[in-house]
């Protein structure tokens, strides 16, 4: 999933607000040092994820049939893989 630099910075920032609104922990950081940091983990998450969405695309792709993408087949197969390809990078 791609999404804008503004999008990532937002949502870090949800993620700070509550977090810091749950009262069950204390920063031992300062809020923008913290809020970087949510940032840069939300940003490694998403380009693990491109990077299994990529590999999945791949695999459907070395198939000797072309399957459209969007097509039921090609759900039920990226979904299946998506799986797979997670379970063997140990993130399931």
């Amino acid at each position: 999933m791609r999404l804008s630099e503004d999008k990532i910075t937002h949502l870090s920032h949800v993620v700070f607000d509550a977090l810091s609104g749950s009262g069950g922990f204390e920063l031992l950081v300062d809020d923008a040092k913290a809020r970087r940091e949510i940032k840069a983990m939300i940003t490694r998450w998403l380009s693990k994820e491109e990077e299994v969405e990529e590999a999945v695309r791949n695999k459907i792709r070395s198939y000797s049939r072309n399957i459209q993408e969007g097509s039921p087949e090609w759900d039920v197969l990226f979904h299946k893989h998506y799986q797979e390809e997670l379970s063997r990078r140990g993130k399931s």
